[in-house]
């Protein structure tokens, strides 16, 4: 009871603010995302997310090597796919050979430590822009689940050491633990997107990788509300984080990020395993645009959102400001 009781005492200055402070960030609770395309020593930046660049295969390494050497421990790689090596089935997603299998093993060969979470789904794959394939006019789940696994298998093979299914097909979780494990690979994890909302904050992704919904000569949704989550809806997260606990995720993931602290906290609390949060490109895209106008301080907003995310109880951040913020932090 004041004036016993003054909390002001322990916001004096900054010594003792940083005693008394709840949560503390570092570079390891950061995952970059990573886009990856075809050629040599190329790199060309995303227009919609400033300092994001696609990067050809030999660059990729280079950043990864910079990326660990602040102290950044996870990468989540996406690949590029030409058009003509995509179709309705997705088959391009298991090539042993292909953009993604060799991007893995190029990346585990250069930097051992680095954890590589290759993405799991099918649209950078598909001709129509979807998770999965298509039939009857809509994505067929169990259909998916099938190619899924199969591109899994291929990941673990390259040497991913976690899996990310993207998707939200029911039940892939459970399938591709069983895939997984049947092929030997029982100590490659899997990070669930399990709470993955139909947002609008997705867009400068779907420009850096070509992946959302297109017009088709046959009958396809018009965009992902089929599979991805209702943004109204909250204990429907808490529901699929804990149906893919129970099918063997060792990690779940809430997508967007600042945007959905309220799912952060609510999933947190429901499970046993590490909460990964998104911290997506449409976040990042608005912060970029509102401080090139000097409508915010970037450094500042940036190191917040970040703040909060892990307070809301994130134990690792996948950010496309990972290696800008790693580097602030590295200076303090």
């Amino acid at each position: 009871m004041f004036p016993i009781h003054r909390g002001r005492r322990l916001r004096v200055n900054e010594s003792i603010r940083s005693l008394v402070r709840e949560t503390s960030l570092s570079p390891a609770d950061f995952m970059f995302p990573m886009f990856i395309m075809e050629g040599e020593n190329t790199k060309v930046e995303i227009p919609s997310m400033p300092g994001i660049f696609r990067r050809t295969l030999d660059l990729t390494v280079e950043e990864v090597k910079e990326l660990f050497a602040l102290g950044i421990r996870a990468v989540n790689i996406y690949v590029k796919v030409s058009d003509d090596l995509k179709d309705n089935t997705g088959k391009e997603a298991w090539n042993d050979n292909g953009l993604m299998q060799r991007a893995i093993r190029a990346i585990k060969a250069a930097c051992p430590e680095m954890i590589v979470m290759p993405d799991v789904a099918l649209d950078p794959y598909s001709i129509y822009g979807h998770d999965g394939i298509i039939e009857k006019g809509d994505v067929a789940n169990d259909a998916t689940n099938d190619a899924l696994v199969k591109m899994a298998v291929s990941h673990a093979k390259a040497g991913a050491d976690f899996v990310a299914p993207s998707d939200m097909m029911d039940g892939r979780v459970l399938r591709l633990r069983q895939g997984l494990d049947a092929a030997g690979f029982h100590n490659v994890g899997i990070m669930s997107y399990s709470a993955k909302y139909a947002s609008a904050f997705y867009g400068p992704f779907r420009d850096a990788l070509d992946s959302a919904p297109k017009d088709a000569d046959i009958e396809v949704p018009k965009d992902k509300k089929t599979y991805q989550m209702d943004y109204a809806n909250r204990i429907e997260a808490v529901k699929e984080a804990l149906w893919d606990v129970e099918e063997g995720a060792d990690m779940v993931m809430v997508k967007p990020g600042i945007a959905y602290l309220d799912i952060v906290r609510e999933v947190k609390n429901a499970v046993d395993v590490p909460v990964t949060v998104f911290h997506v490109s449409g976040e990042y895209a608005m912060i970029k645009a509102a401080s090139e106008r000097g409508w915010l301080d970037h450094d500042k907003i940036m190191m917040e959102q970040l703040m909060c995310i892990k307070r809301a109880g994130a134990s690792l951040i996948s950010t496309y400001f990972a290696k800008e913020a790693a580097i602030l932090l590295n200076k303090k």
